[in-house]
């Protein structure tokens, strides 16, 4: 697809087709995306003898991850929005150059993060809950993992503005051939080589540069709209400071991510041990749940966006509830799996049977409100897609920051099963969370829709 086609499509073709268009590959990409978090704990939950130790510390670094990914989006979730807004102005001008500006933001956050991040991993993992049996597997694995960081930081950053132009394909298309190569790579290096944990990081690092290359190529090739331009790299506030303002509620779901996983593990360790923290793999489940809704509301963005910009109050309105229901039909019957054949999915990550067992109880407990999930991501992502981020930033919080992590320790003092109320306080939390979310976005919406975009 060139330029007019895409912006023709944007402005002409039948929402729900559309929607199908763009989402289909964003999901199936995050979807894919999730092997990059879960085939490297399926295969080290499968080494012999170390299995579950292995696993345990290798998931202790799910906090330096998450915040990894936490920056990348910053910039990629707070441009990409910005870049369509603009395109629906017909200004390309002013895409390129926030294009431009949170490519060069991602360099310089790699640059400080490889840093910070290499030189304190022992520290941060024994913080987040490591014992003497599992530090050396997760630091093994993390120090490997962040001298890679670069290539995460540029997939996850730039590959939304691929999609947000309408190339939906062409992004699926990165974390594919990245995916296909980690799986390939990770027995190789694993098993063959007898690397263990840091071969499996290596394959990570590998693929994801495959798929840095990848994106670089084509956002300077012919046939993007948008394209990365040398003189675009100097830093503007006026054009990145709008970026980070939009993007800081996805940097706050992401980089709670690691809070959320440090109060979850410290608590479990406390009153379950080793096993319960260990259970922990059920964040590796959820994200089944919680990425192919992500990938509906990537597609949804550039729709939202593009007519946003262009004054079409009609179009947006229908791109919205369309991936509304989407959003909520997916959640309401992923929540009902969840609860049928938790043992289904909590095998898949180890050969462990009291790990097993213990993981599947967790698993109904944890994911009882999973299906409100469709409510909340689909309402604050569109306050994103309509460039309100404040109001997007204060949603983003309140899930996470201000429900869950205080339930997280509130619950077990009136609560006498100390692991249950643990668990207890994720569906609690997605509940009230989704349904202040969704009251919220609709008081707003029309408002929003009136006043029109500025930027």
């Amino acid at each position: 697809m060139n330029s007019k086609s895409n912006s023709q499509a944007m402005e002409t073709e039948k929402i729900p087709r559309l929607l199908a268009q763009l989402a289909i590959p964003a999901v199936v990409a995050q979807i894919i995306n999730l092997l990059y978090n879960i085939v490297d704990r399926i295969y080290i939950g499968h080494i012999s003898g170390v299995g579950a130790a292995a696993l345990t510390g290798v998931g202790l670094f799910t906090p330096i991850l998450m915040l990894i990914n936490a920056f990348a989006m910053l910039a990629g979730s707070g441009g990409a929005p910005r870049a369509a807004i603009s395109m629906g102005k017909k200004d390309n001008k002013t895409a390129e150059k926030i294009l431009g500006n949170c490519f060069a933001l991602l360099i310089l956050m790699a640059v400080i993060l490889t840093v910070v991040f290499f030189t304190f991993a022992p520290q941060l993992l024994t913080l987040f809950g490591a014992s003497e049996k599992t530090l050396p597997y997760g630091v093994a694995y993390a120090r490997i993992y962040i001298l890679g960081s670069i290539f995460v930081l540029i997939v996850m950053g730039m590959n939304p503005f691929i999609t947000t132009q309408g190339f939906a394909k062409i992004s699926m298309m990165t974390t594919v051939i990245g995916a296909v190569i980690n799986i390939i790579l990770d027995p190789i290096f694993i098993f063959v080589f007898n690397l263990g944990v840091r071969g499996a990081a290596l394959a990570t690092v590998l693929s994801q540069a495959v798929g840095a290359i990848w994106i670089l190529r084509f956002l300077s090739g012919k046939k993007t709209i948008l394209h990365l331009r040398k003189e675009n790299f100097r830093l503007q506030k006026d054009v990145i400071l709008p970026c980070l303002a939009l993007g800081i509620s996805t940097f706050v779901m992401l980089s709670t991510e690691s809070i959320l996983s440090i109060s979850f593990t410290s608590s479990l360790s406390r009153y379950g041990g080793d096993l319960a923290v260990g259970a922990m793999i059920i964040t590796s489940v959820s994200q089944l749940a919680t990425l192919p809704l992500q990938g509906i509301c990537q597609g949804g963005q550039p729709i939202i966006s593009y007519n946003f910009g262009a004054g079409n109050k009609e179009r947006v309105k229908k791109a919205f509830f369309t991936q509304f229901k989407v959003c909520t039909i997916f959640t309401s019957c992923f929540w009902l799996i969840m609860l049928l054949f938790p043992k289904l999915f909590a095998g898949i990550f180890s050969n462990n049977t009291d790990l097993i067992t213990y993981t599947a109880w967790a698993l109904r407990i944890y994911m009882a409100g999973i299906f409100s999930l469709g409510f909340q991501v689909s309402c604050q992502q569109s306050f994103m897609a309509l460039g309100q981020a404040k109001v997007s930033l204060l949603l983003a919080c309140l899930r996470k920051l201000i429900l869950l992590i205080p339930l997280i320790f509130i619950l077990p003092l009136f609560i006498q099963d100390k692991v249950f109320a643990v668990f207890l306080a994720e569906p609690i939390s997605d509940i009230v969370a989704a349904t202040i979310t969704t009251i919220t976005f609709m008081s707003r919406f029309n408002g929003i829709l009136n006043k029109g975009s500025k930027m």
